[in-house]
């Protein structure tokens, strides 16, 4: 059985993506037991591991995400919630938006929503590229996947999807936010759903919102106008949470300036290589995991029923086993053969088509890609700011925003 542990939940809070990494090592293990809000947990480690996560028959979704993170980033009945034949079929439906033809238009929109920002930046003393990249990147997502809105509500839309993303793992004025921002923006999606379906509004066959008012699960119902708003926002969301990347990709930028050069060369390869150790090196989420659907075993670890078990993707992502000096930065790592789909975690392992992979995850490379290259050209410069990141923030972020001064 798991030992019982005092309950690290606080230490979670202060320490953040620390939280795991500094446990495993002070145990000298890739599995750690403890107690998480209350409940026996696992923190586990390694491909091997990802794989045991990913494996339906030992860790399953169902009822594992708190409910402050549904409140927040995920929404309540959304896919993240789902397992078995009512996963597959909700899954189905965003490998078919996310996965397929519809990225290139989307990357599309994106560029030459950037391309068209850059004359107002460049008359702003200073932007904030963050919040900035936010807004194009809201523009672009939601003309693609037929969202109405008109130009005047693109920045406030922005806001609160960034809020979403910003509050999911804080109880303060982040977290209220976040909640207020999910509500308001449900209702008016699950008002969009509801003219789709009645005829009053008109989109064409394929976009994301016709497809997500149209769709029926496993047992052949329509979505419910709310949950369908969820999953319309599990689209729009973590594209413009690419704006972090965009942040860090800056940061890296501004850091390591040799890599600049090749970026904006438009070198084939080099620029989805710099996107992937962004993914890799920088911190996003610090962990993915979910429930023990019965006892099971792991490492030398009985399980029990109900126990969280949870896979440590920051520290993975930094496991000097799986990549040689994990803290240098260093995109030439993935200019050869692409790493296993158990190996680089940063949304998650295995097959996005079969399981809880992100499926939007090739559009967050394809975007990041496109948009490093845009922002390796930009003629900027950079005042002097607290580009600090510090791991204890969930989600962290350049603590400025990453401010420049753009010169055209």
């Amino acid at each position: 059985m798991l030992r019982p542990r005092r309950d690290e939940t606080l230490l979670l809070l202060t320490q953040g993506y620390a939280w795991l990494p500094d446990g495993r090592r002070a145990r000298g293990r890739r599995t750690v037991s403890t107690r998480l809000l209350g409940r026996p947990a696992l923190g586990i480690e390694g491909p091997d591991a990802a794989r045991f996560l990913y494996d339906e028959d030992h860790v399953r979704r169902a009822g594992a995400i708190p409910e402050p993170v549904r409140a927040t980033l995920f929404g309540e009945g959304g896919v993240h919630t789902l397992d078995g034949p009512a996963h597959r079929a909700r899954k189905a439906m965003f490998v078919a938006l996310l996965m397929g033809e519809g990225i290139e238009p989307l990357v599309e929109r994106a560029v030459a929503g950037w391309d068209a920002a850059v004359p107002g930046w460049a008359r702003q003393e200073r932007i904030v590229l963050l919040e900035e990249s936010r807004v194009v990147l809201t523009r672009a997502v939601c003309d693609w996947a037929g969202v109405p809105l008109a130009e005047d509500q693109v920045p406030a839309l922005a806001r609160d999807l960034a809020a979403m993303v910003d509050g999911f793992a804080t109880g303060g004025p982040r977290h209220w936010r976040a909640r207020r921002a999910r509500t308001r923006r449900e209702a008016e999606l699950a008002r969009v759903v509801e003219d789709v379906r009645s005829g009053e509004t008109t989109l064409p066959a394929g976009t994301a919102v016709d497809v997500v008012a149209r769709h029926r699960d496993a047992g052949g119902e329509q979505l419910e106008p709310r949950v369908a708003a969820v999953e319309l926002l599990n689209i729009i969301r973590p594209t413009v949470a690419v704006s972090w990347f965009l942040a860090f990709s800056a940061h890296a930028l501004i850091r390591w300036p040799r890599h600049r050069e090749r970026l904006a060369s438009g070198e084939p390869g080099f620029a989805r290589a710099f996107a992937h150790e962004v993914r890799r090196f920088y911190p996003f989420a610090p962990f993915i995991g979910g429930r023990a659907p019965h006892a099971v075993e792991w490492d030398g670890e009985q399980v029990p029923a109900g126990a969280m078990v949870l896979l440590d993707l920051y520290g993975q992502d930094h496991d000097a086993d799986l990549w040689g000096d994990p803290y240098t930065f260093r995109p030439e790592r993935f200019l050869g053969p692409e790493s296993g789909p158990f190996e680089m975690v940063p949304q998650g392992a295995g097959d996005p088509r079969t399981n809880h992979r992100c499926p939007g995850e090739q559009i967050t490379v394809a975007l990041l890609s496109a948009l490093a290259v845009r922002l390796a050209r930009l003629e900027a410069d950079v005042p002097e700011q607290d580009l600090s990141i510090s791991l204890r923030r969930i989600p962290a972020r350049p603590a400025s925003g990453v401010v420049l001064r753009v010169r055209g």
